[in-house]
């Protein structure tokens, strides 16, 4: 099975929990994404992802300076967003359980 492919269905879900403890700019984001596991994410699947979370009302975002470079735009999870993070908790549990039903001590 195809890594890409199942996370496309999940990244929201990653790139909120990721932010849910500490704002962060996109290569930060993606940085923690890979150091948890998801070696598979690309980058500009997570900058995709941070500016659509935000359009959603899902993100604030705030501009600090760099020292290497320019401006870097942090995002953190707002109300709405840490909503979402947990109802999608909520289904993500749900469907990884219905999973290891199914695949029982096959894997």
């Amino acid at each position: 099975m195809e890594i890409s492919q199942l996370l496309k269905g999940v990244l929201d879900l990653a790139v909120l929990a990721v932010l849910r403890d500490a704002d962060g700019y996109g290569y930060d984001v993606l940085r923690r994404l890979r150091q948890a596991g998801l070696d598979e994410v690309g980058d500009a699947s997570v900058y995709g992802t941070l500016r659509r979370l935000y359009k959603a009302g899902l993100l604030t975002s705030y501009v600090m300076p760099s020292e290497e470079g320019p401006h870097r735009k942090y995002y953190s999870v707002n109300e709405r967003g840490r909503e979402r993070l947990a109802e999608s908790g909520r289904t993500w549990r749900s469907f990884a359980k219905s999973m290891d039903g199914l695949l029982g001590e096959t894997v």
